[in-house]
């Protein structure tokens, strides 16, 4: 498995951070080759991304979440990955967001890509789109406010 660590700060506060972030079919939007997330109960998701010129698709499931704090997931059929986000308060309108994405490289393509760093760049763009796109908007576009 190969693993990605990163963060980023967000001028909003947390509880603004984490009800978007819960509103995964709003991800296209910000993330980059992600075509589609189809929520399709409280704990489950169907993905359609665009990972290296190649459409694939895969079921996710949601393990953890507790409000304002933290999701977690792991995959359940298609591309192997699993991971966190966490949230912290830095103060009443400034958050910061914890990403790791554990993932399975699959392919010759995907063990080239991982090794160049790629898929690390994607991955904290992908935070920027979303600083970006939360910023701009300064509040959230919905929210789930259940603990898994």
């Amino acid at each position: 498995m190969s693993n990605i660590a990163t963060s980023i700060e967000v001028n909003v506060p947390v509880k603004t951070a984490y009800n978007q972030w819960t509103q995964f079919e709003e991800f296209p939007r910000f993330m980059k080759g992600v075509k589609e997330v189809r929520q399709l109960d409280a704990k489950h998701l169907h993905w359609k991304a665009d990972i290296g010129g190649r459409e694939k698709e895969w079921d996710a499931e949601i393990t953890s979440q507790t409000p304002d704090q933290q999701i977690a997931w792991k995959t359940i059929g298609g591309a192997t990955n699993q991971g966190t986000v966490t949230f912290e308060p830095l103060s009443d309108k400034k958050s910061k967001i914890n990403l790791h994405i554990a993932y399975e490289p699959e392919g010759v393509l995907d063990n080239v890509g991982d090794e160049l760093g790629t898929v690390e760049l994607r991955v904290k763009e992908d935070l920027e789109r979303f600083k970006t796109f939360i910023e701009e908007r300064r509040q959230e576009t919905g929210a789930w406010r259940g603990k898994v």
